[in-house]
């Protein structure tokens, strides 16, 4: 079984994929850490990393290239990426939503935002907004995909009022709720 999340920046994406991958004991891969390791070596931020990706389509495609070859290779994991639904077809393909304020709180309160330096909610809020309206410019470009689209994805939850609790075990229902009904 092969799980894939997409979602909105600040919607407990990373959150749910490591309570998916301890509970149903699988291997987790995050393509968002993968962009940001790279944008890391080359000595930019993730935003721009994403706007030269507008630009030069490499910088998504190594990403792209890696999550293909890692479908052919494994078949128990879970991934978190914007097009893994995309590139694994065959997962089990969720979308986590989050009110945009709500996301943006989340990532300003959990320092994400001071290592991104964002001074405020409002900015978080902003860049949020940018790196969504990157990643549409990109996939479409790309792969003519907009992977917030949730017409593309098996099981969306929205986690805008959730505890962390919540959200991990309402993921870990749909997902048996889905696999039951499959069979």
């Amino acid at each position: 079984m092969i799980i894939t999340l997409a979602g909105k920046v600040g919607s407990g994406k990373s959150t749910i994929g490591n309570f998916l991958a301890k509970e149903l004991n699988m291997e987790r891969y995050s393509m968002g850490d993968m962009r940001r390791k790279m944008a890391l070596e080359r000595g930019m931020t993730l935003a721009e990393l994403n706007k030269l990706g507008e630009k030069e389509d490499w910088t998504d495609r190594e990403v792209d290239e890696y999550q293909k070859k890692l479908a052919q290779k494994e078949d128990n994991f879970v991934i978190d990426g914007r097009l893994s639904w995309f590139f694994i077809p065959n997962s089990i393909k969720i979308f986590v939503d989050v009110d945009p304020k709500v996301g943006a709180e989340r990532v300003f309160l959990a320092k994400r935002g001071s290592e991104r330096g964002y001074k405020s909610i409002e900015e978080a809020e902003m860049a949020n907004k940018e790196r969504i309206e990157s990643d549409i410019k990109r996939h479409k470009m790309l792969y003519k995909i907009n992977p917030y689209e949730l017409k593309n994805y098996d099981i969306v939850i929205d986690t805008s009022e959730m505890t962390i609790e919540e959200m991990n075990k309402l993921a870990l229902k749909a997902v048996r709720t889905f696999i039951d009904d499959q069979r």
